[in-house]
């Protein structure tokens, strides 16, 4: 199993809950500014720089995604937090809604494309206008409908 947390807190509870376990291979991709300020480790931990936009982000997330699916899990949980996005209020980070849909759109087709099972869960959002934190949450929901889509017989 695989944890992928792209919220943009350290993913501390699954690398405390799993920090024994050496089938789990837990990633964290997350502001390194950012609460908490202990970081209990991952087995991959990439604390990113206040600020971070889109490009920056998404070219660290190849890296990760590809270090996770590398252990060949046979299922990931991908924690699709909206908290990296630059109008959120405890977020420090700076993506548009356009690197939102890309980073979940990435992780679903990797897995996808590895045979890998994914969980995806919803996570953060701390925006003042939780119309537009609802909206994006539907980006997890929609990368996970195009990868994942059956293709009649």
């Amino acid at each position: 199993m695989a944890v992928i947390d792209c919220d943009v807190h350290h993913g501390d509870g699954t690398a405390l809950i799993f920090r024994y376990d050496p089938r789990v291979f837990t990633a964290s991709l997350h502001c390194e500014q950012n609460w908490p300020r202990e970081k209990p480790p991952s087995d991959l931990d990439i604390g990113l720089p206040k600020g971070t936009g889109d490009a920056a982000y998404l070219a660290v997330l190849e890296d990760l995604v590809e270090a996770a699916l590398g252990t060949s899990p046979d299922i990931v949980f991908y924690n699709a937090g909206v908290d990296p996005h630059a109008e959120d209020r405890l977020g420090l980070l700076s993506l548009s809604d356009e690197g939102l849909r890309a980073r979940d759109g990435f992780v679903a087709r990797a897995c996808r494309s590895a045979g890998i099972p994914l969980c995806g869960v919803l996570g953060g959002g701390y925006a003042r206008d939780a119309r537009a934190v609802a909206r994006r949450h539907t980006f997890l929901v929609e990368a996970l409908g195009a990868a994942f889509q059956r293709v009649p017989d």
